[in-house]
């Protein structure tokens, strides 16, 4: 047994493995809804003005809008959904709606008209899929105990993070195949560097799949560790025990939403205009732009994965 306290069992070894693995595979899922919003967050406005002429930098706004709207629908959808079944169904639908939303985007040069139109369809099912967030971050605060909380989501944010660095720089690299790329004339498809981030996209999001399908198990322990009973477990226990419930801070919950409002508004705001902008302050070309705004977008992210391993060290103080 990996822990006892005064005679009764809090968790074996094996049940221990089993939820930490779940719960690492549910880091690398917010790693990789991350990724999917910043890696092509910087060519989003040069492969907008090529696809289609007569989109504006106010169209720009929607379509880049169009991942938070759809992820705010999604959210409380996929949350409620994940209340009462596996949550291992939500996790999956969300995710192969996002790999249909990139190849979707991938494709969105090929009608004769109405092309951003499509693009805003596109990044509006991404950001549907992502609505997939609530449903880790309430898996991971119900499947660790009070001591391990703290350090757990603070990982989560880490990997949201550091997705959002690794994604500019994954638009980098691409930046290198040029516009012109290549044409896979079978399947009409154009790989280039607007489309390959979001095919490199779709493919992780097979592959994360193929992860959760084999490794995910419902998980739900107490502050103290013991395994609960929950609506989503699988299969039920006798040393499992239900733990009531206790009062829910109404203030600090809503005065936590505002916070997080606050700080995701100033970056949505930021990674809307960056590209406009220096293409027009430094009369960069779009490949200069989507370079040189993925290596700075990329920093930040840096910074923002330091100050939340500083608030993992302090948490434990």
């Amino acid at each position: 047994m990996l822990e006892q306290k005064e005679g009764d069992i809090v968790e074996t070894e094996e049940h221990y493995k089993s939820r930490w693995r779940s719960i690492r595979i549910l880091y690398l899922t917010m790693f990789l809804s991350s990724v999917g919003f910043s890696i092509v967050i910087m060519s989003i406005w040069p492969y907008l003005q090529k696809i289609d002429q007569t989109a504006d930098a106010s169209f720009l706004g929607w379509v880049i809008a169009s991942f938070s709207l759809g992820q705010m629908v999604a959210s409380p959808m996929f949350g409620l959904w994940s209340n009462y079944r596996p949550r291992k169904e939500p996790l999956i639908v969300s995710i192969f709606i996002s790999v249909a939303a990139n190849c979707l985007y991938a494709y969105v040069h090929l009608p004769a008209s109405h092309n951003k139109y499509y693009m805003l369809v596109a990044r509006g099912l991404v950001g549907f899929g992502a609505g997939n967030v609530a449903v880790v971050r309430s898996y991971i605060a119900g499947a660790t105990s009070l001591q391990e909380r703290t350090s757990s989501m603070a990982n989560t944010s880490a990997c949201q993070a550091l997705g959002f660095i690794l994604g500019p720089v994954f638009q980098t690299c691409f930046a290198l195949i040029g516009e012109k790329g290549v044409t896979w004339d079978v399947i009409k498809l154009q790989i280039n560097m607007y489309t390959a981030p979001v095919l490199l996209g779709a493919f992780l999001g097979v592959f994360n799949i193929i992860l959760i399908l084999a490794i995910l198990r419902e998980h739900r322990v107490d502050d103290s560790g013991r395994q609960c009973k929950n609506i989503n477990f699988e299969e039920a226990s006798t040393d499992e025990v239900q733990v009531p419930q206790g009062n829910i801070d109404q203030v600090a919950v809503v005065a936590t939403n505002i916070l997080f409002f606050v700080v995701l508004f100033i970056f949505a705001l930021f990674e809307t205009i960056i590209t406009p902008l220096t293409m027009d302050m430094y009369g960069w070309t779009q490949e200069q732009a989507v370079l040189y705004d993925g290596i700075i977008l990329a920093a930040l992210g840096v910074e923002a994965v330091v100050i939340l391993l500083g608030v993992k060290l302090l948490s434990k103080k």
